[in-house]
């Protein structure tokens, strides 16, 4: 793609960055057929190859974005399906994490979007405030058919019961059982604690059942990510500096082997805090680090070689194995991580009976808080995720993300557990709840 920037916009970094990966786009095409919404709208400016022309023209330009560059780029879900499907190598992740910065610098919302995204960006990175704000849509939810559509789609997400707070989520080092092997870092994130803190508590008896020490470092929270893609540099950077201090504290002190992260969303942007840090001379090489150790909880299950289940369920009556699993592939994981085959895999070593949804690279609509932001357009995808889910009368579905786990949960009438919940189960631990 031809650019037209002058000297003086490619001073800054970030335009520079832009004209880079604007000019490998060749206009094939190829991210059309895999882009979510314009598998829903037909309209190239949802594509992938669209919103990139407006983007071009809003950089560009140099003027503040329009509302239809605005709401084009706003209904992206980021699933970054493009990016597996481009065989041009264009990184769109590091296009798009631009425009959405530029808007939010320069573009004024209405004020009843400015005020939804202030609320969204203050609560759900802080679990307390989190916890305490479902607490009260708890009360509220019988009225919700009296609230702003917005305000529905909110109170339609939140769960009907929460478990109470992790004892284990809190700063500690979860010693391995017999002899220590890998000393590694868990992110224990902030939505996900809240709405279900199991799925750490999986984590860590797994990692610990296979000779980790697990060790949640003090400071650490928020990976940055749902700040992040909403534009809001300013928070994102705090939380992501935070976690890069609070590990490399940890690296500088006993050592760590890996940081491990059990929600996919998560992992993506943590494993670009390298780039993400990069022109700042303080925490570029530190964030380098970082990045370097991140991993999904599946990749480090997997160096660390998950054993043979045991014969039966320890709850008595049957086996775990037998039990039919639909993988639902996160689209952070899958083109995000690129970690494809490795979960299935697992999960079939443990004795699961292992079945593909069908349009799998198709994002579900969870999408972070897009389901929050653009409720119509996540409720169709999740309609139609739902029926191919059906399609395959499953047991239940596994899932590596808690934003697809509650999306998902919110239109199937069958269990969605966490991955780590059924390699957790089969090698000796607790049968899931959700199960």
């Amino acid at each position: 793609m031809r650019t037209d920037f002058m000297a003086t916009q490619l001073a800054d970094p970030a335009v520079a960055e832009a004209d880079g990966i604007l000019r490998k786009c060749v206009h094939c095409g190829f991210c059309t057929a895999t882009c979510p919404t314009y598998v829903l709208l037909g309209d190239e400016l949802d594509s992938p190859r669209g919103r990139i022309y407006l983007i071009k023209n809003m950089l560009e330009s140099g003027a503040a974005p329009d509302a239809r560059t605005v709401r084009h780029i706003d209904r992206c879900l980021s699933c970054l399906s493009c990016m597996t499907t481009c065989p041009s190598g264009v990184n769109y992740m590091h296009l798009l994490d631009r425009a959405r910065a530029r808007i939010e610098a320069r573009f004024t919302r209405p004020l009843g979007d400015r005020w939804l995204r202030w609320i969204l960006a203050a609560v759900l990175p802080r679990p307390g405030l989190f916890r305490l704000a479902l607490r009260g849509a708890r009360l509220v939810k019988p009225l919700a058919g009296l609230a702003p559509r917005r305000i529905r789609a909110m109170l339609a997400m939140a769960p009907g019961r929460l478990a109470p707070p992790s004892d284990g989520d809190l700063p500690q080092v979860h010693r391995a059982q017999g002899g220590r092997r890998m000393r590694v870092a868990l992110l224990t994130g902030c939505a996900q604690r809240v709405l279900d803190p199991g799925i750490n508590a999986a984590t860590v008896r797994l990692l610990t059942r296979l000779g980790c020490d697990v060790v949640v470092a003090e400071g650490a929270g928020c990976c940055g990510a749902l700040t992040h893609h909403m534009g809001r540099e300013g928070e994102a950077m705090a939380s992501i500096r935070a976690n890069v201090a609070a590990w490399t504290a940890e690296l500088d002190g006993e050592g760590l082997d890996a940081v491990v992260i059990n929600a996919s969303g998560c992992g993506t942007t943590i494993k670009d805090y390298g780039h993400i840090l990069a022109a700042d001379p303080d925490w570029a090489a530190p964030a380098r680090r970082i990045a370097e150790l991140a991993l999904d909880v599946t990749e480090l299950v997997q160096r660390l070689e998950l054993p043979a289940p045991p014969k039966a369920d320890r709850q008595g009556d049957r086996e775990a194995p037998r039990l039919k699993v639909a993988y639902h592939a996160a689209c952070s994981l899958q083109h995000g991580q690129k970690i494809t085959t490795l979960p299935k895999q697992l999960l079939e070593q443990a004795g699961f009976t292992v079945m593909d949804v069908p349009e799998g690279h198709l994002c579900c609509g969870s999408a972070g808080t897009y389901n929050l932001l653009q409720p119509e357009l996540a409720g169709r995808l999740l309609e139609r995720k739902a029926g191919h889910i059906a399609s395959l009368t499953p047991d239940l579905v596994a899932a590596g993300n808690i934003g697809c786990m509650v999306q998902l949960r919110s239109g199937l009438d069958l269990p969605v557990v966490h991955t780590v919940e059924l390699l957790d189960w089969a090698t000796g631990g607790p049968k899931p709840a959700g199960l």
